[in-house]
C-alpha cells in the first residue's frame, strides 16, 4: 500500500485528488495539509511514501516545505503539483529534492501512475517540463567538467546517463543502444547508486554540470 499525503490550500483540490487516488486499491490518502507549515508538521508525524505538494500556499510555500520535509524524511518522495510552469519553480523544486513536477491538468490515470512511479523510486516530469529543464541546461555556457563525479561510471553507464540527460525514456535508451529496457534501467540504477543521487532528475543535472551532455541539436 502506498501512503500519500496531500498538501494544497484549496479544499476542493484536495477533495478531487483524494477521490481520484482512492480509485486505486493500492493507494491510500493518510493525511492532508492546507499550508506549508502544516505539511511539514503532518509529514513529520506520518512519514508518508509520497506527498502531492502545491507550490503556492499561505505561509511556508511548497518548495520550502519540500526542502524541510526531505531533511528529516529523505525516503519520502514529493511530487510538485501546480498550475505554474515557470523556470523559477521548476528549478527551485528540483533543487529542493522533489522527485516529480506535474501540472494540475494531468489526467486522473496519469496522476495515479505518477504516484506509483515515484513511490517505486523513479522520478518523473511532465513532457513540457522535461523539455524546459533540458532546454535550460542546453542553453547555458558549456560547463568546465571536473570528471571527478563521473570517474566511477563505466563507459556504458556514462553513455546511458548522457541519453537520460537528453530526455529519453528507458525504452528509447534501449532502442538507441540496442539492448533491453531492463538493461537500461539497470545501468541507470547503478549510476544513481555510484553518484549518490536520488533519481534520474539529479542525473540530468550532473550530466550537464560535468559537461557529459551538450546542447541539443
Amino acid at each position: 500500500m502506498i501512503n500519500v499525503m496531500l498538501a494544497d490550500d484549496q479544499h476542493l483540490v484536495r477533495a478531487g485528488f483524494r477521490s481520484l487516488l482512492r480509485r486505486d486499491k493500492g493507494i491510500q490518502v493518510v493525511g492532508e495539509a492546507s499550508t506549508g507549515d502544516e505539511a511539514v508538521r503532518t509529514a513529520r508525524g506520518l512519514r508518508p511514501d509520497v506527498i502531492l505538494m502545491d507550490i503556492r500556499m499561505p505561509g511556508l510555500d511548497g518548495i520550502a516545505a519540500t526542502r524541510q520535509i526531505l531533511a528529516f524524511a529523505p525516503q519520502t518522495r514529493v511530487i510538485i503539483l501546480t498550475t505554474f510552469e515557470t523556470d523559477e519553480y521548476v528549478f527551485a523544486a528540483l533543487a529542493a529534492g522533489a522527485s516529480g513536477f506535474l501540472t494540475k491538468e494531468i489526467a486522473p490515470d496519469g496522476l495515479r501512475q505518477a504516484v506509483r512511479v515515484v513511490a517505486a523510486g523513479d522520478a518523473l516530469l511532465s513532457p513540457s517540463v522535461t523539455r524546459r529543464v533540458v532546454g535550460q541546461f542546453a542553453h547555458r555556457p558549456a560547463a568546465a567538467p571536473t570528471g571527478d563525479r563521473l570517474a566511477a561510471l563505466t563507459e556504458r553507464e556514462r553513455e546511458v546517463v548522457r541519453l537520460v540527460a537528453t530526455g529519453l525514456s528507458n525504452d528509447e535508451i534501449a532502442h538507441e543502444l540496442v539492448f533491453s529496457p531492463l538493461t537500461a534501467k539497470t545501468h541507470i540504477t547503478r549510476a544513481i547508486a555510484k553518484l549518490g543521487v536520488r533519481d534520474r532528475v539529479q542525473l540530468v543535472i550532473i550530466a550537464f554540470e560535468e559537461g557529459l551532455a551538450g546542447p541539443l541539436s
